[in-house]
């Protein structure tokens, strides 16, 4: 009962890491991890797939087996998360750019902090 369950929530996990591949806004590995977690307790190949992609792969396996981000990664999330903000800043302004600035300090912070 519980492998479909599982199995939903991997591939919803891959169809949000899919969004996030293309919108600066949004993460694409945290979702993949996501899937990968889902995937081991549903479809063992699947999340095979995930670790021999070409691009992710290399990612998803440095954060399971060092919990670390090579410093590209982070350079790219952080970037993006900056370019977020600013497009806050201009379409919505005042106060909504705050929550933007919020979550580059948080988040921005927090990856910085990890292993390479």
């Amino acid at each position: 009962m519980k492998r479909p369950i599982y199995r939903g929530l991997g591939l919803l996990s891959v169809g949000l890491a899919a969004v996030g591949a293309f919108l600066p806004i949004m993460p694409t590995v945290p979702f993949l991890l996501l899937a990968v977690y889902f995937f081991a307790r549903s479809n063992p190949e699947w999340e095979q797939k995930i670790l021999d992609h070409p691009h992710w792969g290399p990612q998803v396996k440095d954060w399971r087996e060092r919990r670390a981000i090579s410093r590209r990664a982070k350079t790219m999330a952080i970037g993006a998360m900056s370019v977020g903000a600013i497009f806050t800043w201009y379409t919505l302004g005042h106060p909504w750019y705050w929550i933007s600035i919020a979550i580059l300090v948080i988040c921005g912070g927090w990856i910085a902090t990890r292993n390479e």
